[in-house]
């Protein structure tokens, strides 16, 4: 089934106009004709049916349908993760939207070896946004996580939401599971992975992170990629959660 995400109004009208980039993409790379059936999602967690009902030279009609039930995923999760070289961090970005993440803090650690001015630090938060778009929509998720700008690692900590769990990946940790940590949790209590880059967080870092309310947890004795931790933690919760496996 063709998917395309379309933001919606809260009162949800019968037809939609799309334009540009989505445009494009029906008419022109996907080739859908008039008539067609298709998917609309919002990107917040809501799905309509929907039918090609248009298409002018740069603007097409959509009609929606009734809506389905979302795939969003039951625990906010966000992934604060140490800028790892680009394509690490988009295969993360592609793997965490498929695993569940809600969102996704870059974050310039010590031994991070990506080092990103502002202004491209910018641009290159827009190519991330896009990439979570595109991964929401092939895996059938109607919400989109929200990739938030890079700050310095400890910034990323404290700009999370109120209440947040925060669980740091600790290849030293030999005490406490990842597992263990979320047995007591709510099930829908958000929770946030921190993720060093290439090379690890370094130990002040992490003292840092437990002074602002991080915990130091571990994935086992196996030593993980900084992109196999992102992935493999995320699985963890939800298989924990009974969303996986």
């Amino acid at each position: 089934m063709v998917r395309v995400l379309v933001p919606l109004p809260d009162v949800v009208p019968d037809r939609v106009k799309v334009s540009g980039e989505r445009f494009h993409y029906l008419t022109r790379v996907l080739r859908v004709a008039v008539g067609a059936a298709l998917e609309v999602f919002d990107g917040s967690g809501r799905a309509f049916s929907a039918k090609l009902e248009s298409a002018s030279s740069d603007e097409a009609v959509l009609a929606l349908g009734p809506a389905r039930a979302g795939a969003t995923p039951r625990r906010a999760i966000t992934v604060v993760q140490g800028l790892p070289k680009a394509e690490k961090l988009e295969w993360i970005l592609q793997k965490g939207t498929e695993l569940g993440a809600a969102a996704f803090a870059p974050a310039a650690a010590s031994r991070s070896v990506v080092k990103l001015a502002a202004g491209r630090a910018a641009e290159r938060q827009k190519r991330w946004q896009r990439i979570v778009e595109e991964a929401a929509r092939q895996c059938g998720r109607d919400d989109v996580p929200e990739v938030l700008p890079v700050r310095a690692l400890a910034d990323a900590a404290r700009a999370l939401a109120p209440g947040t769990c925060v669980l740091v990946l600790d290849e030293e940790e030999r005490g406490t599971r990842l597992s263990a940590a979320v047995a007591g949790l709510e099930p829908d209590a958000p929770l946030a992975l921190v993720v060093g880059p290439e090379g690890g967080l370094d130990r002040a870092e992490v003292e840092e992170l437990r002074a602002l309310g991080g915990h130091p947890v571990s994935l086992g004795p196996r030593v993980l990629r900084t992109e196999t931790a992102s992935v493999a933690a995320l699985a963890v919760l939800l298989h924990l959660g009974g969303e996986l496996g």
